[in-house]
């Protein structure tokens, strides 16, 4: 009875149509859109995955909506509509959107220099020469300071803690610095203070790397709002957007909504259960140990529903249920291509978001101007503005071999469409 209840108020509270059920509309066919179905469940029993959470939202109502497999296999606890996800650096999207919402109240602007409001960032070093055996270093001064824009498109210079370059790996590991799920207390604002102080790995706007930009931005939404980043979030985002079961910290009433993490066995590559500590410095149970550490990169939990509002947001340009959110223009400036020439595959980055080009929908089908990402545990979204619709893929293991779920999953879901 408490998992009926928690299911049919996930449903009414987080979907954008309060209380609907799926849509049996013209828009998908029925039958292809079984596919889905069958592509999943033989991941399952390929013994690929333990369990999923899918679902496609279109014309701000959920047209499919399904949980397949195990939470905990070795519990025999099935996956649930409602499950909990460590949803990792689909964090990111919302630390960038709380930022362009303080641009709007004109507390700062894009191409100011962070050091302007984090003066540890004053001054910026680049790595020049490194001592692998000591994980020394020299540095040369940075052509430039670090911009806002900078921090939002990933071309900052700087890396990323255990997941980034060897060099930059060894240094941020040296320095205390971790990848957002952090296991000991620790307050973002000491984390950034002290990362603004190392060396970049290049100049601030010559490439795109894949960075700890996105955590600095969330603790300049504390220095710019005068609030914490999840009191900001709770406040600002998702109370507005309904987003009931999205957070840093997970209270205890919802710790058993928390999808078990699985891992894959070195020699086997199946899935088995992931030990606290096994990815090193850190901890899958950032959630609820109580760390304080409120990461603009990685730090929350969520449901699939509750990040479908989120994605509803800005097919909506920037209004739900009524709410405004943010301006239709800040949308576009968001959903624009915001490194130029600077080279990301066939695809660009807007503020957020990954964004489908031309060249790129030719991949998967994905309509040109799609925004899409993805966290660490294997959850993967986009949308699609031009089709009005999400597509959502929850899963919660790393690393998984079989990742090319996702891409087959849009696949699936546009071959369904009338």
């Amino acid at each position: 009875m408490k998992r009926l209840f928690l299911f049919l108020s996930i449903t009414t509270i987080c979907l954008s149509l309060h209380g609907q059920q799926i849509v049996k509309s013209g828009a998908f066919h029925p039958e292809r859109l079984a596919r889905i179905d069958r592509v999943v469940q033989s991941y399952i029993d390929s013994n690929w995955i333990v369990g999923a959470v899918c679902l496609v939202m279109k014309d701000g109502k959920p047209a499919y909506f399904k949980a397949f497999g195990m939470d905990d296999k070795e519990k025999g606890r099935p996956m649930h509509k409602d499950a909990i996800f460590r949803i990792a650096s689909q964090t990111k999207a919302i630390t960038s959107t709380a930022v362009m919402m303080l641009w709007e109240e004109g507390k700062f602007l894009l191409d100011d220099p962070v050091s302007k409001y984090i003066p540890s960032f004053a001054s910026p070093k680049v790595l020049d020469k490194f001592n692998e055996k000591d994980s020394s270093y020299t540095t040369l001064p940075a052509k430039r300071e670090i911009t806002i824009r900078d921090l939002l498109t990933h071309t900052s210079g700087l890396g990323y803690a255990q997941i980034g370059s060897a060099k930059m790996q060894a240094i941020y590991a040296k320095a205390g610095i971790q990848a957002g799920f952090s296991d000991h207390k620790q307050l973002l604002a000491d984390a950034v203070n002290k990362l603004g102080t190392l060396p970049l790995e290049f100049n601030p706007g010559e490439r795109f790397n894949y960075s700890l930009s996105i955590d600095v931005l969330g603790r300049l939404v504390e220095a710019a709002s005068g609030m914490s980043l999840d009191r900001f979030f709770a406040e600002r985002i998702f109370t507005p957007l309904g987003m009931n079961d999205t957070y840093f910290h997970l209270p205890e009433t919802k710790r058993g909504r928390l999808v078990t993490a699985y891992t894959e066995d070195a020699k086997t590559r199946k899935p088995v259960k992931w030990v606290d500590g096994t990815f090193p410095g850190s901890s899958i149970n950032y959630p609820v140990n109580n760390n304080g550490y409120f990461a603009g990169g990685a730090g929350l939990v969520s449901t699939i529903t509750d990040y479908a509002a989120f994605l509803q947001l800005f097919i909506n340009k920037g209004n739900y249920l009524g709410k405004q959110l943010l301006a239709k223009h800040t949308v576009d400036v968001m959903t624009r291509n915001q490194i130029g020439d600077i080279s990301l595959g066939d695809d660009k980055f807007g503020i957020g978001f990954q964004l489908t080009t031309a060249k790129g929908s030719g991949k998967l089908g994905l309509s040109e101007g799609s925004i899409s990402w993805g966290g660490f545990f294997a959850t993967s979204y986009w949308a699609d503005p031009k089709e009005k619709l999400s597509g959502l893929l929850f899963l919660q293991q790393w690393p998984l071999k079989h990742s090319e779920l996702s891409d087959k999953y849009k696949v699936l879901v546009y071959q369904a469409l009338n």
